[in-house]
């Protein structure tokens, strides 16, 4: 069964998104920002749909944006004119609007991509002899991680819907969700689909969203 890569010394890559949902729009400025030129000029803060990167967007001269609106940032185009990314935003360099709409952007992308998300309750493994990767999901423990395990031989799991009857389990989506907003706000020791912070020491990354959309050879919408 799949593990997952291992990273001990993890660093940020290009952010691989093409698609990003606004989380925060400044048409003013981000008095906060760490850059001097963001704090008196239009910025946004967004996540990207495929690797959930939180990053600021740069809109061209002109373009107003609108908190919730999906945007394409595909940079590697020649001549492309569109908005374009800035640095990698941490958890915690996020305004506080970006922070109250985050967990509903989340749950909507989690829901646009159901079968890849759905997937990871197929594929989950154990970390260690003590600890399973389901168990690093908010509201699931041993009793829930016994019921999923059973229930998923039976038959593979197909919808959020399926989960939740199945492994009696509320809301499977709240359970990616808050685990992938505590990934995103570091300190963790396992990351499974959220690339750890730059200055992480000693973590493990799974890299499962990789694995998950070649497993159920996703492509559309991103």
């Amino acid at each position: 069964m799949y593990r997952g890569a291992r990273d001990r010394q993890p660093r940020y890559y290009r952010v691989r998104d093409v698609y990003v949902v606004v989380l925060d729009y400044m048409p003013n400025g981000n008095p906060l920002d760490r850059h001097q030129h963001h704090r008196s000029s239009p910025i946004a803060q967004v996540i990207g749909t495929k690797y959930l990167s939180l990053v600021e967007l740069i809109p061209p001269p002109g373009q107003h944006l609108n908190m919730g609106e999906r945007i394409y940032v595909e940079q590697s185009l020649r001549g492309f004119q569109g908005p374009r990314l800035g640095e990698r935003l941490l958890w915690q360099e996020l305004t506080g609007i970006a922070k109250d709409n985050l967990p509903k952007v989340l749950r909507d992308i989690l829901i646009e991509k159901e079968r890849v998300y759905t997937e990871f309750f197929n594929v989950a493994s154990s970390i260690n002899i003590r600890l399973h990767m389901f168990e690093l999901l908010p509201g699931i423990g041993k009793k829930s991680l016994e019921t999923l395990l059973t229930e998923r031989k039976k038959k593979p799991f197909e919808s959020f819907k399926d989960i939740a009857q199945r492994a009696k389990i509320s809301d499977p989506v709240k359970s990616l969700v808050d685990r992938i907003i505590l990934e995103l706000m570091g300190g963790e020791k396992y990351y499974l689909f959220v690339e750890p912070p730059r200055d992480a020491i000693d973590v493990v990354f799974f890299k499962m969203l990789d694995y998950l959309y070649a497993r159920v050879n996703y492509r559309e919408p991103w």
